[in-house]
């Protein structure tokens, strides 16, 4: 089992990977908005949108992937109201064969985050 880390995604905010690799698969935790640089949360949907997924293309990277390895994605919302706009950002990093996804509203995030996304990678 590996180990996935970079400095190019937010660092954990509790006792937990980026991710771990194991006989070819890649299990990334969830990534909230978090700007790697600064630890700080993106404001509003849109931009956390973006920058979760830019943290996740980022883990993928250290992991040897990029996100058209991607298999399985749980998509996590704050409000299923945003369901429609997430989408359609979501749409321009997965064009081509998207994988597999659950999208799940939820009561709170951590930082009070609006979005969380974890994924399942193959190499």
């Amino acid at each position: 089992m590996g180990i996935l880390n970079t400095k190019s995604a937010p660092q954990p905010i509790g006792p937990y990977s980026q991710g771990v690799e194991i006989d070819g698969l890649l299990f990334l935790s969830g990534q909230i908005g978090l700007g790697p640089e600064t630890g700080e949360l993106a404001e509003g949907l849109v931009e956390q949108t973006h920058q979760v997924l830019r943290n996740i293309a980022a883990v993928l990277e250290a992991g040897g992937c990029t996100l058209s390895n991607v298999i399985k994605s749980t998509i996590y919302l704050k409000n299923m109201s945003d369901f429609a706009e997430f989408n359609k950002i979501y749409a321009e990093y997965f064009k081509e064969n998207p994988p597999a996804r659950t999208t799940i509203e939820v009561s709170s995030l951590p930082r009070n985050a609006l979005v969380e996304v974890d994924i399942i990678a193959y190499k």
